[in-house]
């Protein structure tokens, strides 16, 4: 019988990570003044180590030990050939997932959250401040600052808050601390309760309140981490697609297409970027990053300047965005509740080097209930986005009789989603896609940003 799974040994775990910025090029970061911004200016929010790894443009950056040997009580990760969706689907397609829910916390997640902890501890960090929308990103930071002794404070989106609370006891059990965002403790989170008390939250809510509780911190010993969007983040997780080229090597397969859940971006370019550089150097791939109909931002969103967070606390970005004071309906896929994307992700769009793609609620769903009754794994809400493509593409090389290889990221599983999956059994869910009125609502907030060029890295 042919292997369903490809293992690789620890020793053939990747000891670099892949920077894609050495391969395109990118507007930079702005300050208040519509000046670039420096590292200087960076420094009150992230120890320098990682914000040297931000602006690098280095190809290859070594992976330290003490990292490496934590990413080993889960990595390398399994690649599967997902055998049971290929015949529940009638396709001629081969279909392979980099299984990335074997992490303690369950998801892509530590991947970038071990390395931050070990910079932050090295630069003499005592306490990280952060946020999480599904709890995933503060689960999996909680877990990294446990791993070297350092203490983690987490302002969770208040309506994923109340929908997954054991991720909440999740953070607890390796000594985090969770509260719902906004809160009453920081200026950006009192702002968003005065406007509306009501408030679902959001993840640029949530960002501006982690930031505002690392800089305000008298210690110095404070420093805010990031579990997307940034540069360094997309590094970080770069070791999921380093080790599927290896392990679709091993198996004489190369991918035709490349799908991945997206929201701020970091399990997508994990994934996608070792590939992207192939696309760049002449490979023929389809590359395609899946977000919510609900928060279109690669979709829909214009390519912009814009902040990361609701009360403008970070440098304008050049990325695609709904407006950084944009609030996502609740739906379930709290991991893709973000109003921007990262900017190296945005980039690759506006070069024609991945194709956004988007889907409703209940076609994800469906997706995914169809892969847990073949496959027999439960995804994670923000996983089924992935899977929804997946299962297109794959019909779609039914039809056309083409035998198609599919490589997708399973980010996360969904065993603390089930809330969500009785709403989705019981017919309670709903599809939401943003009209365009709130869309162009929510893009004023920008209108006298300055604008990023269009650049072409080819």
């Amino acid at each position: 019988m042919k292997a369903r799974k490809i293992f690789l040994t620890d020793d053939e775990i990747p000891r670099q990570w892949y920077n894609i910025l050495a391969d395109i090029k990118m507007n930079p970061p702005l300050g208040p003044d519509g000046n670039p911004i420096s590292p200087d200016d960076l420094a009150p929010v992230f120890p320098m180590n990682i914000i040297e790894q931000e602006v690098s443009d280095q190809r290859w950056i070594d992976i330290p030990e003490p990292v490496l040997d934590v990413l080993t009580l889960w990595r390398p990760a399994p690649l599967v050939r997902a055998r049971s969706l290929e015949k529940a689907l009638n396709t001629p397609a081969k279909i392979y997932y980099k299984n990335e829910s074997l992490s303690p916390p369950g998801s892509h997640k530590p991947n970038t959250a071990v390395p931050q902890a070990y910079y932050n501890k090295e630069f003499g960090i005592e306490r990280i401040t952060t946020e999480t929308g599904a709890g995933q990103w503060g689960s999996a930071l909680s877990f990294a600052c446990c791993q070297f002794g350092i203490e983690c404070n987490v302002y969770m989106v208040r309506v994923s808050f109340d929908q997954k609370p054991y991720r909440k006891s999740m953070m607890e059990a390796w000594g985090g601390r969770c509260m719902a965002s906004p809160s009453n403790q920081t200026e950006a989170g009192r702002a968003a309760l005065e406007r509306d008390p009501n408030t679902p939250g959001s993840l640029g809510i949530a960002i501006s309140e982690a930031i505002e509780a690392a800089v305000n911190d008298s210690t110095g010993k404070t420093r805010y981490s990031l579990g997307s969007v940034l540069n360094h983040v997309m590094l970080h997780q770069t070791i999921i697609g380093l080790e599927a080229k290896k392990q679709m090597d091993m198996i004489g397969q190369y991918p035709d297409v490349i799908i991945g859940c997206a929201g701020g971006g970091s399990n997508f370019a994990g994934l996608a970027f070792p590939f992207v550089q192939d696309k760049i150097n002449g490979k023929q791939i389809e590359i395609y990053p899946v977000e919510p109909a609900a928060c279109p931002t690669l979709t829909k969103g214009p390519f912009v300047y814009d902040h990361g967070d609701t009360a403008k606390y970070t440098p304008l970005l050049p990325m695609h965005s709904l407006g950084h004071a944009f609030v996502p309906p609740p739906f379930h896929a709290g991991g893709l509740r973000y109003h921007g994307m990262a900017p190296t992700v945005s980039q690759l769009v506006v070069e024609g080097l991945i194709e956004p793609k988007s889907v409703t609620q209940l076609d994800a769903y469906k997706a995914g209930v169809l892969v847990a009754r073949s496959e027999g794994l439960i995804p994670a809400p923000e996983t089924t986005h992935a899977l929804a493509c997946v299962v297109d593409e794959a019909i779609k090389a039914r039809e056309e009789g083409k035998e198609k290889v599919i490589l997708f990221t399973w980010s996360g599983h969904g065993l603390l989603d089930f809330g969500a999956y009785d709403k989705y059994f019981s017919g309670q869910l709903q599809n939401d896609v943003l009209p365009d009125e709130e869309l162009a609502k929510s893009e004023k907030v920008f209108e006298n940003h300055p604008k990023p060029q269009k650049l072409k890295s080819r």
